[in-house]
């Protein structure tokens, strides 16, 4: 009965070594893993900065701190209200990028690194927007930040952080000032438009009268040419008739008669109501009655009887 009970206390005892030995070893040995520090205390003070990997501690008298992440860590802030250099109250969204490099310094020099950023962040945006207007504020972001960046890096060296990028990410005016900026700009892009279309307008009027001009030029130009050519033509026709005239060497006769059959030409046409005779039609009659004159005198002289005997018309008295 005293061996059971001696052999139930080995066992407990066995046990209870065990289970101290696996807590010994559960907080001798830890394993970093990568881009993350570790910062060990040793009787409450600190000892060293554990980097990625195996390492081994004194139970119960070292104490790992919670870990640090070494990556570059983004950070949204909620919007801030700032007020400009013309009185303005706007919203101010701000994004910031910023890397622990010294896990020592961020574990003592600062309580809570990221509010301490988010504080010194709101303080600097508003000591910078508080010396720019509404309009500048609006567009000189890339001021803004660089403005910030530099402050901020200042600042939060001595903690062990490195502020990478201060990025504004909206930036709101009032509801009544984006009302207004927006009658502004619309009327801007309306007198945009009116000037557009009547630059338009006025280029169109300019190449429709530019081309009615080259048009008008270049038909006077052709009615100039075509009448060139056709007195040209009715020159050389004229001449050509001519010549052929004096060639055929016509008899008073002929030229009688061409004249009398042009004559009716004059009276063609239906708004010719009246005409006039030219006092050359009396001589054309007068050359052509003596030219039916002397052909009935020929024709009388072939009738008569060959007797030799002259006949005389009889005398009236």
């Amino acid at each position: 009965m005293f061996t059971d009970s001696g052999t139930i206390g080995l066992t407990i005892v066995l046990i209870v070594l065990i289970a101290f030995v696996l807590v010994v070893l559960v907080k001798s040995v830890r394993i970093i893993p990568q881009a993350r520090a570790g910062v060990v205390e040793r009787l409450g003070k600190y000892q060293r900065t554990l980097l990625p990997g195996l390492t081994i501690l004194i139970p119960f008298v070292d104490r790992l701190l919670p870990l640090l992440d070494l990556r570059e860590q983004v950070v949204s802030f909620p919007p801030q209200p700032v007020i400009t250099e013309d009185n303005l109250v706007v919203s101010i969204d701000t994004v910031v990028y910023f890397q622990v490099t010294d896990a020592r310094a961020a574990t003592y020099e600062i309580a809570n690194y990221i509010q301490a950023v988010e504080q010194l962040t709101t303080t600097t945006l508003r000591n910078v927007v508080g010396g720019l207007n509404l309009e500048e504020a609006l567009t000189s972001r890339d001021q803004i930040n660089g403005q910030l960046r530099g402050v901020l890096d200042d600042a939060t060296g001595r903690w062990g952080i490195r502020v990478s990028r201060v990025e504004l990410k909206a930036i709101d005016p009032p509801h009544s000032i984006q009302d207004s900026m927006e009658k502004q700009m619309r009327a801007e892009r309306d007198r945009r438009a009116a000037i557009l279309t009547a630059e338009g307008t006025k280029q169109s009027q300019i190449l429709t009268a530019e081309g009615q001009r080259q048009a008008a030029i270049l038909a006077a130009e052709g009615d100039a040419k075509a009448a060139i050519l056709r007195a040209d033509g009715e020159s050389q026709a004229i001449q050509k008739v001519f010549d052929a005239i004096h060639k055929g060497n016509p008899t008073q006769k002929l030229l009688a008669y061409q004249y009398l059959q042009t004559l009716p030409k004059l009276a063609e046409g239906n708004s010719n109501k009246l005409w006039i005779i030219p006092s050359e039609v009396g001589e054309a009659l007068k050359g052509i009655g003596n030219v039916l004159g002397a052909q009935e005198n020929e024709a009388g002289h072939a009738d008569s009887p060959a007797t030799g005997e002259e006949t005389h018309p009889p005398q009236v008295h």
